[in-house]
């Protein structure tokens, strides 16, 4: 017994095909989904999805979103996805850390616009440089 999977972001269908297994960021944690599984929504944050299929291991780089699992079929709804075999990992280093850089220089302070989005900067390039070298 196989999944169905789609992984659907607004621009892109970043993976359509079938697995064995599913692993997701949620929101409350890992979450690993095998065929046969209960019918569930839930809440996804930016992480690294894995999916295994043939027995290889596929890693997608998430930006939030959704996903919902019914009668053995996936499908996650996504603000953005890149599988990890698209993203360079020297790139995506050079991201994380000025990224890291930038979400250090808003400690102890108050909560602030510039200072979310450096959090959100750093837990997409995160994601991004997990995904590359789980590849």
């Amino acid at each position: 017994m196989t999944l169905t999977l789609r992984v659907l972001a607004p621009d892109q269908s970043v993976f359509d095909g079938s697995a064995d297994e599913v692993i997701l960021p949620c929101t409350t944690g890992q979450m690993g989904i095998l065929p046969g599984h209960i019918t569930l929504l839930t809440a996804l944050k930016t992480g690294v999805m894995r999916l295994r299929a043939g027995g290889e291991w596929v890693s997608i780089a998430l930006l939030g979103g959704f996903a919902e699992v019914e009668a053995d079929d996936v499908t996650v709804l996504v603000n953005g996805a890149e599988l990890g075999s698209m993203i360079d990992a020297a790139a995506a280093q050079a991201a994380f850390e000025t990224a890291q850089q930038a979400a250090k220089a808003y400690e102890g302070q108050s909560p602030s616009t510039e200072k979310i989005k450096a959090a959100q900067d750093l837990a997409r390039t995160r994601a991004w440089l997990q995904a590359s070298k789980a590849n």
